[in-house]
């Protein structure tokens, strides 16, 4: 008789975040400083902002504490873009090889380029966002590839 692995659902992707934050409004003019999202739904307690078919909720909660470690990276068509605007805002960024900083409520969060990144969203929701002229670097492609994912227009 043989042990059957027993039958496990497989992530497919993550919908959304929640991040808590000490005010509402504060955090939708801070995060709109350096990206352009929609908000979907906002009350004195929770806010709701769309990327295209992901979302971000922040939740109100006065008595956060930093990340030091734990984090989350959102994938933006121009990093050098948003390393710009986070100095100008006087946003401290933190000492790593990537761009992560702390938001106002200790919430840490790494920028990378959506095009040197295996996460690839359907074409239709990159058209349907103004993001279609993006394209996966050769690294990312390959890494796809080694996954058998690489994409069914990559000719490389």
């Amino acid at each position: 008789m043989q042990n059957k692995k027993p039958r496990k659902a497989r992530a497919v992707g993550i919908n959304h975040i929640a991040l808590e934050v000490g005010d509402i409004s504060a955090a939708l003019e801070f995060y709109g400083h350096f990206l352009d999202f929609e908000i979907q739904e906002q009350s004195d307690k929770s806010a709701f902002i769309y990327f295209g078919d992901q979302f971000i909720n922040f939740m109100k909660h006065n008595d956060r504490k930093p990340d030091e470690k734990r984090h989350f990276g959102i994938a933006v068509d121009d990093k050098e873009l948003v390393r710009q605007t986070l100095k100008d805002m006087g946003v401290n960024l933190l000492d790593s090889v990537f761009l992560d900083f702390l938001d106002p409520w200790g919430n840490r969060i790494e920028i990378t380029t959506y095009t040197n990144i295996q996460y690839t969203k359907a074409d239709h929701i990159l058209r349907g966002m103004g993001l279609s002229h993006l394209v996966k670097t050769k690294q990312a492609i390959d890494e796809l590839r080694e996954k058998g994912m690489a994409p069914d227009n990559d000719v490389n």
